[in-house]
């Protein structure tokens, strides 16, 4: 592991995409495997309207921004904080960030799958220490890498257990700052079906619970590499929504899931559609099969 820790580091960033772009171009010539099989289904049960010419651009446009992604946290992971912050080019709407952060109740930073989100870690802990769980990836090398990375920042990592849910409220209950990324697939004893892109799926509830019990501030962050490959863009969003609070766990996981949605529209081919979002409903349909 590290050799290609070294090789992250050394290798220019351009140079780095260059070879994401040739992954993604041998994942795209396979359409019945892998990461294009899932992002097509996925882009089709979010996007029904479109025709099937644009949804096959946008899966392996979409692809081959996943590779993108994978590739710049690998890099964001090997280079020192400073160099991620650096990659920050202009951020939209900070003031909606930092008065959540002012807020004495609390914010809750709501990250989705969505761009290069690991290239704001740094970026975000300049405005305080956040806690985040962090769940162990199951490569082991690979983990080591990553939370040595995510270590070195101005965080505190908690466990994806009761342990760690503990330590979130208790930071919003003391006016801090947590990020969660809200839309994996739990375990069925952690989430409840609510529709995503008008499809019911199994939804993590932990956001919402959060929100009720702390009434702390929502903020929707997500970076973008930008076009002309010169750094990255942040999006800072308000999440305002009453019935992100509501008292029912569905109405109110259904508000985050539309938010979620609505960051996701704002690049499409930007999120990871890669993975089986659409899992869990109630008639235990397999989109995947």
């Amino acid at each position: 592991m590290s050799f290609y820790v070294t090789l992250l580091r050394i290798l220019p960033l351009t140079f780095l995409r260059s070879i994401a772009k040739v992954v993604a171009y041998f994942i795209n010539k396979n359409p019945d495997k892998s990461m294009l099989f899932k992002t097509r289904i996925n882009l089709g049960l979010a996007y029904p309207e479109l025709s099937l010419e644009k949804k096959e651009q946008l899966a392996r446009e979409s692809v081959t921004k996943q590779c993108l992604s994978y590739i710049e946290s690998g890099k964001c992971w090997a280079m020192p904080p400073e160099w991620s912050i650096q990659q920050i080019h202009t951020v939209h709407h900070l003031e909606v960030l930092t008065n959540a952060l002012s807020d004495p109740r609390g914010a809750l930073i709501i990250t989705p799958h969505l761009g290069t989100w690991e290239m704001m870690n740094a970026w975000v802990n300049q405005y305080g220490t956040p806690t985040i769980m962090y769940k162990p990836m199951k490569d082991s090398g690979f983990n080591a890498f990553a939370l040595h990375a995510r270590q070195r920042l101005n965080a505190t990592l908690v466990p994806t257990d009761a342990s760690g849910v503990k330590a979130l409220f208790k930071n919003l209950k003391q006016g801090g700052f947590s990020v969660i990324l809200p839309d994996h697939v739990p375990d069925p004893s952690g989430g409840v079906v609510v529709p995503f892109f008008r499809i019911p799926c199994l939804t993590s509830t932990l956001a919402s619970k959060m929100a009720q019990k702390t009434q702390c501030r929502l903020v929707g962050l997500s970076c973008f590499r930008r076009e002309d490959g010169e750094g990255f863009d942040v999006y800072c969003d308000d999440l305002n929504d009453p019935e992100l609070y509501d008292r029912d766990i569905a109405i109110a996981t259904t508000a985050l899931n539309r938010t979620v949605e609505q960051m996701i529209n704002r690049f499409p081919t930007e999120y990871m559609w890669g993975y089986k979002r659409f899992r869990g409903d109630l008639e235990n349909k397999d989109y995947y099969k």
